[in-house]
């Protein structure tokens, strides 16, 4: 496989400024938004169409994945990813296993073969947001993912304690893996 780094990033309650900063010292390109409502109330500089305009300021681009990639799934009575006992995140591993999922996680991937591109939902550390299972799904196959964490440090993406990979397959299975804290 060529290699392939996709970056992560929450905006939280940081300032413009500090987010176009660490996107532009990693070499970001475009910034791929994963949130399901592309909206903030307490963060109004991160609207949507806010967004893409500081954005293009400093010369990243904008995607809004949020319809196939974004968040608050609701999981299956039959799911096999028990072992995340938070519901929101038992829903959307139970949603990774979709065509629809498949076919906007595939768009990240092919737009990250040409580009420097970093993902981007709400919540400020990846332990706390659905993008750490898309960097779990990343991983899967074989795709560097990187953190970015604050102005000073990043972490490589670490597979999900309990995460079982078989026949391609990325699962959570019931009792193997601690709570994930979600906010």
């Amino acid at each position: 496989m060529d290699s392939v780094k996709i970056w992560t990033i929450g905006h939280g309650t940081r300032p413009v400024e500090e987010l176009a900063s660490m996107l532009g010292s990693a070499g970001v390109e475009l910034l791929i938004d994963v949130r399901a409502h592309p909206g903030s109330r307490r963060q109004p500089q991160f609207n949507r169409t806010a967004l893409e305009s500081w954005l293009a300021e400093h010369g990243i681009g904008y995607q809004w994945e949020g319809r196939a990639l974004g968040g608050f799934r609701r999981p299956r009575p039959n799911s096999r990813n028990t072992g995340l006992r938070n519901e929101s995140f038992r829903g959307y591993a139970d949603y990774m296993e979709s065509g629809e999922f498949a076919a906007g996680a595939g768009r990240l991937v092919e737009s990250a073969r040409g580009t420097r591109l970093a993902m981007m939902c709400a919540e400020q550390h990846p332990s706390r947001c659905h993008r750490r299972l898309i960097s779990d799904w990343l991983a899967s196959r074989e795709i560097e993912v990187e953190h970015l964490i604050d102005m000073r440090r990043s972490e490589p993406h670490v597979l999900t304690k309990g995460a079982v990979i078989a026949a391609g397959l990325l699962t959570y299975p019931g009792g193997v893996q601690p709570d994930l804290d979600i906010g």
